[in-house]
């Protein structure tokens, strides 16, 4: 059966249980991407946190904690929330420590109903924001902002760029469709400008920045982080 890349759900579960990677579509070709290109995304995941030691890091579609669990080391506590109950158990069964776990809800649901959120200061969404309509994404921001008071930092990543949708789609290719269809392959694409308004109507300041040239998705994605507006 053939599942749309925007499929978390079931799609993993055809996987190796150890093939962490395949199960988030960390992959090109059909290959898990090189370690070289995993450390660009900790290091820039690790910058735009700026991670501290008693950092409590709050991780919002967190998949099978592949890539986050990178950051354990930096911080003295992680939740990762996501909405797939098989990638959560992959996560947890791999990665749990104690104060380090992963928890089973839909993004905005877990957001609304968390009994303590006073107890992070540092969030992240790691390729997940794209496959929210611009309603629910402002949602997300917006209850991170308001109920989530000492988080003072967001990192956002892997942005799919609108100005840069021609870098990915062949040419010969109608994607207007595409890019503003949250269950598409990409999801729905924003450029920086259309997430800076997005992210300051939910009462954060957005600071955009580019991966390096050598990042195999440099050419059409990019990251931000998200600082309170004053």
């Amino acid at each position: 059966m053939e599942y749309p890349k925007s499929d978390y759900k079931e799609y993993p579960k055809t996987l190796d249980p150890d093939d962490i990677w395949g199960q988030v579509r960390r992959t090109a070709y059909g290959k898990p991407i090189p370690e070289d290109q995993i450390l660009l995304m900790v290091a820039a995941m690790r910058s735009g946190l700026e991670l501290a030691a008693g950092d409590v890091l709050l991780d919002i579609g967190c998949g099978n904690g592949a890539l986050s669990h990178y950051l354990f080391p930096d911080c003295s506590g992680y939740l990762g929330v996501d909405f797939s109950e098989y990638l959560v158990s992959v996560g947890q069964r791999k990665f749990h420590r104690p104060g380090f776990d992963f928890h089973f809800s839909d993004a905005l649901e877990y957001l609304r109903g968390e009994p303590d959120p006073k107890r992070f200061n540092k969030a992240m969404c790691f390729a997940v924001l794209s496959y929210m309509n611009d309603d629910t994404a402002l949602d997300v921001l917006t209850t991170l902002r308001k109920r989530f008071a000492n988080v003072t930092r967001v990192f956002l990543g892997n942005l799919p760029d609108r100005d840069l949708a021609g870098q990915f789609y062949p040419a010969d290719v109608d994607y207007s469709r595409d890019i503003e269809d949250p269950a598409s392959q990409i999801g729905r694409w924003r450029n920086p400008e259309q997430m800076a308004a997005l992210a300051e109507e939910a009462g954060w300041r957005l600071s955009a920045s580019r991966m390096p040239d050598h990042f195999y998705q440099s050419h059409y994605r990019y990251n931000a982080v998200l600082e309170i507006l004053e």
